[in-house]
């Protein structure tokens, strides 16, 4: 099981997007808490760099994950709208 930490930000624009969409962003953190970072099951997901990740919640809605390899630490710093996403 790894740890998962959500950034403050992260975690008050995760409240501002719609409620279907949070639900999903619960089940992705499980599945990130149950089986590591490496989420080929999630739409679009990707690999953004050495230890930063993505998927899409829905056409219009992203997150975006770090991990160290290593560790059993992801941090979850951004989930939000495709368009602001910081990549």
């Amino acid at each position: 099981m790894y740890e998962i930490t959500v950034k403050k930000r992260t975690l008050k624009s995760i409240q501002k997007i719609p409620e279907p969409i949070q639900r999903k962003m619960a089940n992705l953190i499980e599945d990130l808490r149950d089986k590591g970072p490496l989420r080929k099951d999630w739409p679009n997901y990707s690999k953004l760099s050495k230890n930063e990740y993505h998927c899409h919640l829905s056409h219009s809605w992203v997150a975006c994950w770090y991990h160290e390899r290593h560790t059993l630490v992801i941090e979850v710093y951004y989930a939000g709208s495709r368009e602001n996403a910081p990549y």
